[in-house]
């Protein structure tokens, strides 16, 4: 069993998945490392090699992190029974006071609150938690080993926060029949009540208390950093600890060539990515050729001179992003979100029990016989920043440009997830031709899910065009009643082959036009006469009106980017 009375999974017992034992054991020696980063689809063993680290070392504690979690539960808050019994101001400890010493895992980190992403990324290298809130000033020691997973498919974590986990590795379920066989029998007698499972032993051999660090490894370290495209010192720095901490596991007296290309893999796989449109992790042969590139053959003779002295400073920050997001970052208030403050509480505002508490606490302090009253009230005040869901409906039909639509509605896409990347955006796809509309891509952030649902966009027959936009709008108005400021970009040229089509889509437009969406009409209609169908449109709609001469990807995302105030 580990900290938490559960019968756990011995960690050696599960089959494979070798990187993401190394990883780790890794990050467990050496905190300064960082948290580890386990990818993969569900059934993989994510969550059952985090539960066995935690056995591995101990039965220390294993912590896991709800994602519904707020942050007075992660960092810990104000002790409410003792300002209300004693009008005392105490710290209760959270999660990761609870963590101090074992795992705290995070499963589907990716649909983590970011601030809270940075509060555990802060706290698992500095091994301190600062609690200045509520009235409460306290520190104390949280030390444990982060574990995050994620299934890539859900979306990609931001890459500011991506680059800061130590050690990322790519977790499959085995695919070869005799190592699922070999999972299988090992979980089923694990269940049927044998602790080992199959496993010889869950005990470590003590690793060395220090391991040299040679100039040439650092040096190393720093070229296979620049041939990956790492931006900023932390790659080179958790290179050159990770290598130590193989060094010393390996019970050997200083890192060496064949550490680092160990290590390297999972040091660098998560770190070069500069855009949503590059692979979410380095191509493993992008990595084989640097290493090749920097790093002796993995059968030659370490020939490392001399042992050097790691200084090991604090990881630095990264850059700004290279591009910026479309703007919608703004802080609103909100009835969700992170609470900044607090205030008199109204007869319809909820109430905020920390605040209230503080409030009651203080007047018996100042009067012993005083009793809480209505005046002590408190509501929280929050702030959230506007999320943006731009909805993309496009025409497919048999009319002339088809196919120049859905190249352009695809790569409008993708372009838009380009800037929605920084920001947490979602952007959706409606098309309508043939019978009706359909919702190829529903409001998303990645650019994976992205790739996979637009990949061959069906065109021809009918123009249903009062159905695309009433299938824009029905996904409209559950986007807005998810706290996201609505954008609807109608791609069309006004037709509507459909009995009264013209009138019934114009009559649907007036009333998204009452909803307050922000609308934008790209005419593509083409041809000597034009009818202006789409330009009565956007008027019905209260859109923005831009006429699309190219088709072009490229241009029509540039004209919705700039539509946008992008």
């Amino acid at each position: 069993m580990n900290g938490d009375g559960r019968a756990t999974f011995p960690f050696e017992a599960v089959v494979g998945q070798d990187d993401a034992k190394l990883a780790l054991r890794l990050a467990a020696l050496d905190p300064l490392i960082g948290g580890v980063l386990l990818r993969g689809e569900k059934g993989s063993a994510k969550t059952t090699l985090a539960r066995g680290l935690a056995a591995l070392l101990g039965d220390a504690p294993f912590v896991e992190l709800p994602l519904g979690a707020t942050e007075d539960r992660l960092v810990g808050t104000l002790d409410v029974r003792a300002a209300l019994t004693g009008g005392e101001t105490q710290f209760e400890p959270g999660l990761l006071a609870t963590a101090d010493g074992g795992v705290l895992y995070v499963d589907e980190i990716n649909l983590l609150p970011d601030h809270l992403v940075d509060v555990l990324l802060d706290v698992a290298v500095s091994g301190q938690n600062v609690v200045e809130r509520d009235g409460v000033s306290h520190r104390h020691a949280a030390r444990f080993v982060l574990v995050g997973s994620m299934n890539p498919e859900e979306g990609e974590l931001r890459p500011q926060l991506l680059d800061r986990f130590g050690l990322c590795v790519e977790v499959h379920a085995p695919t070869d029949p005799s190592d699922r066989v070999a999972a299988v029998r090992r979980r089923l007698a694990f269940d049927g009540g044998d602790p080992s499972a199959g496993s010889t032993t869950d005990e470590l051999e003590p690793p060395l208390d220090h391991a040299d660090l040679p100039d040439a490894i650092v040096e190393s370290a720093t070229q296979l950093a620049l041939a990956v495209g790492a931006e900023g010192l932390r790659a080179d720095l958790t290179l050159c600890r990770a290598a130590v901490a193989l060094a010393r596991l390996d019970r050997h007296d200083a890192a060496t060539a064949s550490d680092l290309r160990r290590v390297a893999p999972l040091v660098l796989a998560h770190r070069s990515r500069r855009g949503p449109f590059d692979p979410p992790v380095v191509p493993p042969e992008t990595i084989d050729d640097a290493l090749d590139d920097v790093l002796p053959p993995p059968d030659a003779h370490d020939n490392e001179s001399g042992p050097g002295q790691s200084t090991d400073p604090a990881p630095m920050a990264l850059g700004a992003p290279r591009r910026p997001p479309l703007p919608e970052a703004r802080h609103q208030p909100t009835t969700r979100g992170r609470a900044v403050a607090d205030r008199p509480a109204g007869p319809s505002d909820s109430i905020a029990v920390v605040p209230s508490v503080r409030a009651i606490a203080a007047r018996r302090r100042a009067d012993s016989d005083a009793v809480a009253s209505v005046d002590d009230l408190r509501t929280q005040v929050r702030v959230a920043p506007r999320r943006r869901s731009i909805i993309l409906c496009v025409d497919l039909s048999g009319s002339m440009g088809a196919t120049a639509r859905a190249e352009a509605a695809t790569g409008t896409v993708l372009g838009l997830l380009t800037d929605a990347y920084e920001g947490r955006s979602r952007v959706a796809l409606v098309t309508f031709n043939g019978d009706g509309a359909r919702t190829v891509l529903e409001p998303t952030s990645s650019i994976e899910v992205a790739r996979h649902r637009i990949d061959d966009l069906a065109t021809g027959g009918a123009t249903p065009l009062a159905d695309g936009l009433a299938e824009a709008g029905r996904i409209a108005a559950r986007e807005r009643n998810s706290d996201h400021d609505v954008v609807l970009a109608v791609l069309t040229d006004g037709r509507a082959t459909d009995e009264d089509g013209v009138e019934r889509a114009q009559d649907i437009g007036a009333r998204l036009a009452t909803e307050g969406y922000d609308s934008l009409v790209l005419d593509c209609e083409s041809g000597p006469r034009p009818l202006g169908l789409a330009a009565r449109l956007a008027e019905a709609m209260g859109a923005r009106y831009l006429s699309v001469t190219d088709l072009a990807p490229i241009d029509v995302t540039s004209a919705v980017r700039a539509a946008l105030g992008g």
